[in-house]
């Protein structure tokens, strides 16, 4: 269904107005295809992600604080890998070939991970590979998306395409639960299979999604020179210092599902179902709330998305508990997810010029990335030396100030971003 739309070609930014009939054609064929390699490669993803809490924490017996900081590295080490993958992108305007080095690179460590066995340091270096594939293609995947969307259609973009993605978030751990079963509880066919799907991804990727190609820019347009230009941008450094701040507040969701398995005694069979509901509930409310941002502002619907994790965080040792306790906490989860992971994109695309698109893009995900990567092992040390109730809502204090501090930060702009493109010739454009 979203493949037969690739050949069409996308609306310019003037063609439709909001009010027109078909308001999300607007989404082009190249965001959809962008979106079903997403939904094939986080399918492979999440079967990994799913089970690997376990794997390490009840399997190989990891205290919190060492799993804090392989959960670190396996999002936050590899952000100079970002920065390398949007830079070169940018360097050689190649940006499907950064991005389809970086899918492959994540599809190969799933058979690292069958093969380095239960080694927890080589797990460690496996898993940094597996996110230095995602580093490298996270901010050409994305910067491909601005560059074919209309500017005021990119919160709608980005949440078409985050709700593809979190199709194959909420299968990924349900065909990981089928495997695991089928298999007689063996890791090793989760880790195989994984592969094989996430090798599907790098194909559709060859076969089905179009470049952004251009000349080569001309010397000196993109350089380390120019790169540190762009923080030099007030907008940009804003931005980048707000994606800090908010990376540093976050937990990852292997703490968010390790503490429900433990107040709530889940069985393993139960636990890879956590991720899914969260994923549910990104998927249904993903597009809506990008659309919403388009409409109302994307700072107030990511601020908002910031304001759920802080309750998620309290709910984890709040008064509720049962079935109640598990579908607000995974549910409202994915609302967080829904509300903030495209929607910041939305915001940066707007300020960023053409030509750096993309290392814009990885500078800001590279901050909140490098920012997780303390943020996990803080995390991991107050659950082991205050406990998991302490922890937890210390962490919902943290997120409501750098929601606060974030505001301040980005609220003195415009109602779709902070700041206007920085010329008529550098607003985002379609694609040809």
């Amino acid at each position: 269904m979203y493949l037969s739309t690739i050949g069409r070609k996308e609306l310019p930014a003037d063609a439709a107005g909001p009010g027109r009939r078909g308001r999300w054609t607007l989404v082009g064929g190249n965001v959809l295809a962008l979106g079903t390699v997403s939904l094939i490669t986080d399918i492979s993803a999440e079967m990994v992600t799913a089970v690997l809490p376990l794997y390490l924490v009840l399997g190989l017996q990891l205290s919190p604080a060492a799993y804090g900081v392989l959960d670190g590295l396996n999002t936050g080490a590899t952000a100079l890998l970002r920065l390398v993958g949007g830079y070169v992108a940018d360097r050689v305007s190649r940006r499907k070939a950064v991005a389809g080095a970086g899918y492959g690179l994540s599809a190969l460590a799933k058979l690292g991970l069958v093969a380095v066995g239960g080694s927890a340091s080589s797990i460690g270096l496996v898993l940094a590979a597996d996110r230095a594939g995602k580093g490298l293609r996270t901010a050409p995947r994305d910067a491909l998306i601005t560059l074919s969307t209309p500017e005021h259609s990119l919160g709608r973009a980005f949440g078409v395409h985050r709700a593809m993605d979190s199709i194959g978030a909420f299968a990924g751990p349900l065909v990981a639960l089928g495997v695991l079963t089928a298999a007689a509880q063996s890791f090793d066919a989760v880790f195989v299979t994984s592969f094989c799907i996430a090798a599907l991804g790098v194909l559709v990727l060859a076969l089905f999604v179009r470049d952004h190609r251009e000349a080569r820019p001309p010397a000196g347009t993109v350089s380390p020179r120019a790169v540190g230009g762009l923080l030099k941008a007030r907008p940009v450094r804003r931005l980048v210092a707000a994606s800090c701040l908010l990376g540093l507040a976050t937990i990852g969701d292997g703490f968010v599902y390790l503490l429900l398995q433990r107040r709530e005694s889940l069985s393993i069979g139960w636990f890879p179902l956590l991720a899914v509901g969260t994923s549910l509930s990104y998927l249904l409310l993903a597009a809506p709330l990008g659309a919403l941002a388009d409409r109302v502002g994307r700072l107030p619907v990511m601020l908002g998305g910031y304001g759920v994790l802080a309750l998620v965080y309290l709910l984890l040792h709040g008064p509720l508990d049962g079935p109640l306790l598990l579908v607000l906490a995974v549910g409202l989860n994915g609302v967080f997810y829904a509300a903030t992971e495209g929607v910041l994109m939305a915001l940066a695309g707007p300020v960023l010029p053409e030509r750096l698109r993309t290392t814009g893009i990885a500078l800001i995900q590279s901050g909140q990335a490098l920012a997780y990567l303390g943020s996990s092992v803080l995390f991991g040390l107050a659950w082991q030396t205050w406990g998991p109730a302490a922890a937890a809502r210390g962490a919902a204090v943290a997120v409501l100030v750098a929601g606060v501090a974030t505001a301040f930060l980005l609220m003195p702009r415009s109602p779709h971003g902070p700041a206007s493109p920085p010329n008529p010739d550098e607003r985002t454009r379609t694609t040809s």
